[in-house]
């Protein structure tokens, strides 16, 4: 019978408490919930008290935590269903091999990762290719980063295990399902595809993930 492990379920109540609260907190002047990905579209006003989405560093809405608390936040009910659903799924046979320790600091790491890496590349684009400086203030959130980060890690771990793909439904892999879509994220990417996804904080998640697990193999762990 599948068991979910003790940090796997913690992310999860977490992740769900966090979205739960975003959408209950409302700004008593509108008399409306919050959304963090639309309110930016709409109403500045509101972001004063609604900072644990991720912004640029030159953002008058960056503040440091934001590091950490942007991979606990999620736009919508799909965002945070999929993601948790993906943590769920591969994150507690990396916890049984790992320990609880060493799969929460690689969680929290490829999450970081996957910030590091969209910020590095948001600020190419405003400061190299001239995108306009509004973008600083496009909040990123989600659990994306360190969900890819689980997904090379469970490809890593267990290359040859099955995963089921939905569209189309047929049996692949892990190490071939982790390379294509990583593949496809890459491709998404350098195509400047406008999906509103930051498929580069996926791949941040991703190469912190493959790193780290490099390291470990070579040097070992002390957690």
């Amino acid at each position: 019978m599948f068991r979910v492990t003790e940090v796997v379920k913690h992310l999860l109540i977490i992740n769900v408490l966090m979205y739960l609260g975003s959408m209950l907190l409302g700004d008593p002047s509108h008399g409306t919930s919050i959304d963090l990905v639309n309110e930016r579209l709409t109403d500045f006003s509101l972001w004063g008290r609604y900072r644990l989405a991720m912004f640029f560093p030159t953002s008058d809405y960056f503040r440091p935590f934001q590091i950490v608390t942007h991979m606990f936040m999620h736009a919508d009910i799909g965002h945070l269903f999929f993601n948790m659903f993906a943590v769920f799924m591969f994150g507690p046979p990396l916890e049984d091999v790992w320990g609880p320790k060493r799969f929460l600091f690689y969680y929290l790491l490829t999450g970081f990762g996957s910030v590091l890496l969209h910020t590095l590349v948001r600020g190419v684009e405003i400061y190299w290719f001239g995108e306009s400086v509004f973008a600083a203030n496009v909040p990123s959130l989600g659990a994306s980063g360190a969900v890819f980060g689980l997904l090379v890690g469970y490809g890593m771990l267990f290359p040859d295990n099955r995963i089921m793909l939905l569209f189309p439904p047929i049996p692949l892999k892990a190490k071939y399902f982790v390379l294509i879509y990583a593949g496809v994220e890459l491709f998404m990417g350098l195509g400047n595809l406008n999906t509103g996804v930051a498929h580069y904080a996926h791949l941040g998640g991703a190469l912190f993930g493959f790193l780290l697990i490099l390291y470990w193999r070579k040097f070992g762990s002390r957690l």
